[in-house]
């Protein structure tokens, strides 16, 4: 069985796929608690996505420990890294590609994380890279109760998701890192970028993952903070608007 598997052309439903995204968007877009954020995904994408009984996220920081959130705390084992580098979700990160097995009673990788998971109940994974920033990387793992249902339209709503989800991650952590030692009476770098996000959805008539996504290549192409990209922004409306 291979690392990788290419998707079938088989498509998710639309209206399910924009449901999850809807969800995740509005349960992580106002964050600035990364590990809070991690909680909430992994229980939103439990809930939402058919045939998966369970949701963990791997994530690796550079220069600090590794972050790991699961729906079922007695699951966590298997997104750990300090249990070896040999597993799904470590596999997908260290490759950056999709790891997938459709039953975990017929599989040959990673055969001391099979038995931990067969033991726990896992018969199929699915788990597919993240890419947060320059400095976090990780993976969300899909895994079923039974063997065989996590098909290609599972893999292919788990890529959307990822990309997704990067996105409004790197979002919490610029707003978990501006808000630090903050003054009281300040806008936090959360509730300045949440406004920029506003006024770029007012102007385009966008949602707000793809404002957020403009704010993003703005910062990224002028080599300054978000924060201070959404601050030049809301001052510019504000200066239009008193004019």
């Amino acid at each position: 069985m291979r690392t990788t598997t290419e998707p079938s052309t088989e498509a998710p439903g639309v209206l399910e796929t924009a449901a999850l995204l809807r969800e995740v968007t509005a349960g992580l877009i106002a964050s600035d608690d990364f590990d809070a954020a991690l909680d909430r995904l992994v229980r939103t994408v439990r809930d939402a996505i058919p045939a998966v009984t369970w949701c963990g996220v791997t994530v690796l920081r550079a220069g600090a420990p590794a972050s790991v959130a699961a729906s079922e705390p007695r699951l966590g084992d298997l997104d750990d890294v300090r249990h070896g580098q040999d597993g799904p979700a470590m596999v997908a990160i260290r490759s950056r590609e999709l790891v997938w097995s459709a039953d975990l009673r017929t599989e040959t990788r990673w055969r001391p994380w099979t038995g931990r998971a067969l033991a726990l109940g896992v018969r199929g994974v699915l788990a597919v890279p993240v890419d947060v920033d320059e400095h976090v990387v990780g993976s969300i793992n899909l895994y079923a109760r039974e063997p065989g249902v996590l098909t290609a339209s599972q893999q292919l709503t788990a890529m959307l998701l990822a990309e997704h989800v990067g996105l409004l991650l790197g979002a919490v952590r610029d707003r978990q890192t501006g808000s630090a030692g903050e003054p009281e009476n300040a806008l936090t770098a959360g509730q300045v970028i949440d406004q920029a996000v506003g006024v770029i959805m007012t102007q385009r008539g966008c949602p707000a993952t793809e404002a957020l996504r403009v704010l993003r290549s703005a910062s990224a192409a002028l080599a300054i903070p978000l924060r201070e990209v959404a601050e030049r922004l809301v001052t510019s409306v504000a200066r239009r608007r008193d004019s």
